[in-house]
């Protein structure tokens, strides 16, 4: 646990809606983000609690794979901080009444509103997104556009955070958005920690438009994941692409090619992101110079890392710091 971070009074609740035909795996991934133990951050007690409801006392999941019951009504998104709403294949079938005013009640008392993948359709038809940005996955774009024409659609993207309502654009862009509320709540250091429990990038810059034609690569290249724990012990140090490359003992073509097919970004974006996730680290341990922060972690000057903070997370380095830093006179050693 970062020194310095506190715990808040009870657990973030989180309710996620299981209407009938939606995706196991979404709902799996809300679980395991938000509702399974995390003793990788050596916490007395949880951040999150999760909880499943659903519109009848049993729903049958996509394809009838099976069908859940013995969870707790629609009622229950009433005490809930996040709503989570996964995605179905049918997602231009209309939802009940019920799910759609459960959806509306929640962010109308100010709950978080979370979609996966074609979830956005349900949020869209309960009014939430009109003159708002969101996503979808990339093959319902079209039907997206053609139903709700007021929601500013952006198909290429992994996910769009509007602060009370984010989307997500397909179902492993799910555990992107999740990570993203991990980093949002609770700071840089936890969302790795989670990251690297579940062997996920903490960071995917790359949208979804390079998974429009050929989502799988026919032949897969060797794992990156060598190299990627070589450059994280050196992100201090002048690394380039063809740094990288020179490493892997590939040509920077092949390397970049490796990146787009295992990690759906570039290595010069991955470099970025992970130097200013250790910025980020940095900054929640206590080290207030800005200069040295950039240094540290690669970012090279105090304008390159308040630019660059600003872009990933939203916030001026002063601001993250008020947010996530330790509390004001505890003694921090970075």
């Amino acid at each position: 646990m970062p020194q310095g971070s506190s715990q808040p009074a009870r657990p973030h609740r989180v309710a996620v809606i299981v209407d009938r035909g939606t995706n196991p795996f979404e709902v799996g991934v809300a679980t395991e983000l938000f509702g399974l133990p995390r003793p990788e951050l050596g916490l007395p007690r949880p951040l999150y609690e999760v909880a499943l409801c659903t519109p009848t006392p049993g729903v049958r999941m996509n394809h009838g794979f099976f069908t859940l019951t013995g969870v707790p009504g629609l009622e229950a998104v009433d005490g809930a901080d996040t709503l989570v709403v996964p995605g179905r294949p049918d997602n231009v079938v209309p939802r009940g009444a019920d799910v759609l005013d459960a959806i509306r009640r929640s962010h109308a008392r100010g709950a978080r509103v979370v979609s996966f993948c074609t979830g956005s359709f349900a949020l869209a038809e309960a009014g939430l997104l009109d003159g708002r940005r969101a996503t979808t996955h990339w093959r319902w774009a079209g039907s997206f556009r053609e139903l709700h024409p007021k929601v500013l659609l952006e198909p290429d993207v992994l996910f769009v955070d509007e602060g009370d309502i984010l989307t997500a654009a397909g179902s492993a862009a799910a555990l992107d958005l999740g990570l993203h509320i991990w980093r949002r709540d609770h700071g840089a250091e936890f969302a790795n920690a989670v990251s690297r429990r579940l062997v996920f990038a903490t960071h995917r810059d790359g949208g979804q438009r390079q998974f429009v034609e050929r989502p799988v690569p026919d032949t897969p290249d060797e794992s990156l994941a060598p190299l990627l724990a070589w450059a994280q012990e050196r992100l201090g140090e002048a690394l380039t692409v063809a740094d990288l490359a020179a490493r892997a003992a590939v040509s920077p073509a092949t390397l970049h090619r490796r990146f787009r097919a295992q990690l759906g970004t570039t290595p010069l974006a991955w470099l970025t992101g992970e130097r200013v996730a250790l910025a980020c680290r940095l900054i929640e341990r206590g080290e207030e110079r800005l200069d040295v922060v950039a240094a540290r972690s690669g970012l090279g000057t105090a304008a390159n890392l308040r630019a660059r903070l600003r872009r990933e997370t939203g916030l001026s380095p002063s601001a993250y710091r008020r947010r996530f830093g330790p509390a004001t006179g505890e003694a921090v050693i970075v």
